[in-house]
């Protein structure tokens, strides 16, 4: 009854109104005036969700959409979506393309002269009904904690990804996709403190054409955690031939020591150990530009190859943290310098590049990695952005690059003393904000301390290697302590995919527990962390994982310092876990 007053009273004073509604008739986005309004409809009635404004809006064409791709890193190898999309023209000139998929919407604006910081016209959102938030400061390395209710103040900028729940259990996590070389990347500021946000992208010198999108994902967490929104409205792939890229966990100096790979005998442990254990890769880190004892990184790079192991190597992009910085730096920076760099790489048998230390969202960074990942692809390289903004769907259009940190992770216990304290909760919010919307390069699985200790216990170290997704999967402690472990331990982590052909959401609730499961073939790895510093028990049910074995292996903590670990073998997979403060599980079933 209310809605037929309201379209009655539009009718009689010209308010403009129209609605899509999403394939599954959950989401629906209507026009009124010049705002858009997302509403999430749950036990039959509409709760808002958001409302977009713009400088005046008008018409509302609508067409079909359905896409089936495939992915070679992410949460699952075959992505297939549905959704519907409405046109309206801008009285400003341009269009606005508004799309409602089963799981979000998103928004972008085309056709515009510029879309720049000095033209543009940020695009104010309000978010009314929320109850709690999971929303992080903005930095140029998105390298934060996710504070649940952060105290916002006018004018505070923040960064994507942001997570907002609402009554009745219904979540929706903000973000955007498909940055283009003329483009930069975008932020959100705080416009009241409270409800009230502006979009704005970032400096840009270019005339862009277009904004990104402007992606929500909206529904249960499980709704949101599963959501591969972020790559569904993101550019197809463009490259011909992608049988050469392989993802693949990583054997990573310098958690341990805190410095670089100018040590030729440092390198060599970390080679035998990825050889001992099966790990496919080896990262040769900063400063091999400065070996010691008269080797080279030729040297390392061949004596890795002899022993069956890829290697990678740092680069410093040489646009962020210069002075002081590691080398090699300014070798990728014009176009043809790096291509000779990476034509030297592929001579010698480099797999891939980890590149660091970029500068933040603007235009000149953007457009300097999609350069970077561009030349890479052309000579066979893989490629891993740290020190960089968020994912924001490159993996699709560019499935060499393999994984992105922003992030605050597992790196961190090196700098400073606040993450040991504070990083069980943290590892339990990432699965709900920063790692839903693409690769994340944590670096996971520490049992041995670093310049700071860390508290969480073993079975929680080894779930995250499962429940967080990378293309390259970078173990952080060293050698001798993941030499130390149980057989089973060595094991899991020399079959330990870095690609899932499905992922499952079983649980859990931001910094207090997550319980994700994915599957590789016919292998299902299921991990669950407790974010809490209490005893806790995890429950969940296997009833959505297809084809689940009967093979299981079972890694628990014990409760005991002098022998940590409880692993058992079995045919059944125990649904409840008592899990031990900061603890975890991790199950692996097979075929």
């Amino acid at each position: 009854m209310k809605r037929i007053v309201l379209a009655m009273i539009c009718a009689i004073y010209g308010i403009s109104m129209s609605a899509q509604t999403s394939p599954n008739g959950r989401i629906k986005a209507e026009k009124f005036n010049d705002h858009i309004t997302v509403s999430y409809k749950q036990n039959g009635k509409w709760q808002e969700i958001y409302t977009a404004e713009f400088e005046g809006i008008s018409g509302g064409d609508t067409r079909s959409i359905k896409e089936d791709y495939h992915m070679l890193t992410g949460k699952r190898s075959h992505c297939v979506n549905k959704g519907k999309e409405s046109v309206y023209s801008l009285h400003s000139g341009g269009v606005l393309y508004v799309r409602v998929y089963n799981d979000g919407v998103a928004f972008r604006k085309v056709g515009r002269a510029s879309m720049n910081d000095k033209a543009e016209t940020p695009v104010a959102i309000n978010i009314p009904y929320y109850i709690n938030s999971w929303i992080m400061n903005w930095s140029d390395g998105a390298e934060g904690f996710y504070p649940k209710n952060r105290q916002m103040k006018q004018g505070d900028r923040l960064s994507f990804p942001a997570l907002f729940e609402f009554p009745n259990n219904v979540f929706a996590l903000l973000t955007e996709a498909d940055i283009r070389h003329d483009q930069a990347a975008s932020s959100f500021y705080s416009v009241d403190g409270k409800n009230t946000f502006n979009i704005k992208h970032d400096q840009n010198e270019q005339e862009a054409h277009q904004s990104s999108w402007k992606v929500m994902m909206i529904g249960s967490l499980a709704d949101v955690v599963e959501s591969t929104l972020v790559t569904d409205v993101s550019e197809p792939c463009k490259l011909k031939d992608t049988s050469w890229i392989e993802p693949g966990v990583v054997s990573w100096v310098y958690w341990a020591y805190n410095h670089g790979s100018n040590d030729y005998n440092i390198i060599k442990k970390y080679v035998d150990f990825a050889a001992t254990i099966g790990l496919p890769y080896v990262l040769i880190d900063a400063e091999w530009d400065e070996m010691k004892d008269g080797k080279s990184v030729v040297d390392a790079v061949n004596y890795a190859k002899e022993k069956g192991v890829k290697p990678m190597i740092w680069y410093n992009s040489s646009v962020g943290w210069v002075n002081g910085a590691p080398g090699p730096k300014y070798r990728l920076n014009k176009e043809e310098d790096r291509e000779k760099e990476f034509a030297w790489c592929e001579s010698i048998g480099v797999a891939g590049v980890k590149i660091d230390f970029f500068s933040g969202d603007n235009n000149m960074n953007m457009a300097y990695c999609i350069d970077l990942m561009e030349s890479c692809a052309k000579h066979h390289l893989l490629c891993n952005f740290h020190g960089a903004t968020i994912p924001r769907g490159w993996m699709r259009t560019y499935p060499n690059l393999m994984s992105t940190e922003g992030v605050y992770g597992a790196e961190w216990y090196n700098n400073v003393p606040t993450f040991t304290n504070r990083a069980a909760a943290h590892n339990a919010t990432l699965p709900y904000t920063r790692n839903v919307i693409g690769s994340m390069d944590y670096t996971p699985c520490a049992f041995s301390d670093s310049q700071h200790p860390h508290i969480t216990s073993h079975a929680h170290e080894l779930a995250l290697t499962a429940l967080y997704e990378s293309g390259l999967q970078h173990l952080a402690d060293r050698p001798e302590s993941f030499l130390a472990q149980p057989q089973e331990v060595k094991n899991y982590l020399g079959e330990l995919p870095a690609a899932w052909d499905e992922t499952v959401f079983l649980g859990g609730y931001p910094a207090e527990s997550a319980i994700i499961a994915r599957r590789s073939g016919t292998t299902w790895y299921i991990a669950g962390i407790n974010g809490t510093d209490q005893e806790q028990t995890l429950t969940f049910s296997t009833k959505r994982l297809k084809g689940l074995g009967k093979y299981v292996t079972q890694f628990q903590d014990s409760g005991d310092k002098n022998k940590p670990w409880d692993i058992t073998r079995g045919n059944t997979v125990e649904t409840v876990q008592k899990c031990q403060p900061r603890g975890g599980f991790v199950i692996v079933v097979k075929k």
